[in-house]
């Protein structure tokens, strides 16, 4: 016999709080569809990420992400001051593209580990892979950043020397953005759902640098493109970055707190600074030239405004990188925007398809 029977007066042994309850209707395109159980809320296996984490280290891969933008649009702004004779701009463009190019090869076979895995990605080309394109456009930017440099410093061949300059400008642009669509193209949530804006944060930011490295080492006469440069520059990252956190939704939480957030706050400051110091500059030597007893104010200033700027686009790349491992390491940010882009591809409405 059960602890509750049916008779003629109703239920025997009947306990309180046993009732039936109704299933809950969720209302979806405009219908009703039962759910016989409450929707679950995710916990991941042990509190265990559901990606790996990057591996990578910081001072590499973020170091990686920075010299590589600064030696690109270095290369850009070098032939442009090559070409409106500009001699000492150039030649310090040239010789910063170089260096970071230097160290940008260096901190990635750190990284790898090996020089030799470096020259196994130069065996086959594939298109379809970041990595692999990216190998072979720093293979052919190498040699002509290089000898843009030595050519320039050494005074000889200004012929090849203003090939190689022309060379390296014309593969520049992919040099500082490639490493975007690198990241971009991981499952780290951070990186890849920030596809769009990505390679725009970077290029500004590399164009950031490049006029910040203008500004430290080449005469302020010759500085006047490397300051509009860093005005666009750092008007492109600054609003490709607040478009990307505004689109990302939850997983733009990772660009704002933590130490990725105090980075990106730091680098957007540093933008501005830099970039009043930059337009200030001149104003400040003419100042100095008209009012002797304050002294020449115009060079300090210009390297003071370039130190921002560079310190800006390391504050960019850096915030970056924190920012995916960030992403990587709280399942909440990889399972709920799939959670989201299925529930839009099964509600057109709510898509606004």
């Amino acid at each position: 016999m059960s602890s509750s029977d049916v008779t003629r007066q109703g239920i025997r042994g009947e306990r309180p709080g046993r009732e039936a309850v109704p299933p809950r209707r969720e209302r979806r395109g405009g219908r009703g569809e039962r759910l016989m159980v409450d929707k679950a809320e995710f916990t991941s296996y042990y509190g265990r990420p559901v990606i790996k984490p990057p591996s990578w280290q910081p001072l590499d891969i973020a170091g990686y992400f920075f010299l590589g933008g600064l030696a690109g649009a270095g290369s850009v702004l070098a032939a442009g001051a090559h070409a409106t004779g500009r001699p000492g701009m150039a030649r310090a463009l040239k010789t910063s593209s170089a260096l970071a190019l230097g160290g940008s090869v260096a901190a990635l076979v750190h990284d790898l580990g090996r020089p030799a895995r470096f020259a196994n990605m130069l065996r086959v080309f594939k298109p379809t892979s970041p990595m692999s394109v990216g190998s072979w456009i720093l293979a052919g930017y190498g040699p002509l950043a290089t000898g843009a440099a030595l050519l320039d410093r050494a005074g000889r061949l200004p012929r090849a020397g203003a090939l190689c300059t022309a060379g390296a400008a014309l593969l520049g642009p992919a040099v500082a953005t490639y490493t975007a669509v690198l990241a971009a193209d991981t499952a780290v949530p951070a990186w890849h759902d920030a596809h769009r804006e990505l390679p725009f944060v970077f290029a500004g930011s590399a164009l950031a640098a490049a006029s910040g490295a203008a500004l430290l080492a080449a005469p302020v006469a010759e500085t006047g493109p490397a300051r509009r440069t860093a005005l666009a520059g750092c008007a492109a990252e600054i609003a490709a970055s607040r478009l990307m956190r505004r689109r990302l939704g939850v997983v733009a939480e990772t660009y704002r707190n933590g130490k990725a957030g105090r980075l990106t706050r730091a680098a957007e400051a540093l933008s501005v600074l830099g970039t009043a110091g930059a337009l200030l500059a001149p104003a400040a030597g003419r100042f100095g030239r008209r009012y002797e007893r304050y002294g020449r104010f115009g060079r300090p200033a210009a390297v003071a405004a370039g130190a921002a700027l560079l310190a800006a686009s390391v504050c960019t790349r850096f915030g970056v990188f924190e920012a995916g491992v960030a992403s990587a390491r709280d399942p909440k940010y990889t399972v709920v925007p799939q959670r989201e882009r299925v529930e839009r591809r099964g509600n057109p409405a709510r898509s606004g398809e």
